[in-house]
């Protein structure tokens, strides 16, 4: 069987019917999507998103910085002015 990574599950069916219900309902918790019983998707809010993506570019940002902090030695030192 597998893992349901939410608090709050709902059919395909249950869905069709009223999302919006079902979005008020999980205060902003993910909502597992099941079909036959298995997760096929979550339904997160719009927000919950946006902040995911935020931290999932700054997780590749910070792998970014890893990969080239041995090309600090190598740098010019330059003034905002010589900009």
């Amino acid at each position: 069987m597998e893992s349901v990574l939410a608090r709050c599950s709902a059919s395909i069916s249950e869905l069709k019917k009223n999302p919006s219900y079902l979005i008020e309902k999980s205060e902003g918790e993910p909502i597992a999507i099941l079909n036959h019983n298995k997760p096929t998707a979550y339904l997160i809010p719009a927000e919950t998103y946006e902040i995911m993506l935020e931290k999932l570019e700054d997780y590749q940002l910070g792998l970014i910085i890893k990969k080239r902090q041995h090309e600090k030695n190598s740098a010019v030192e330059v003034s905002l002015d010589e900009l």
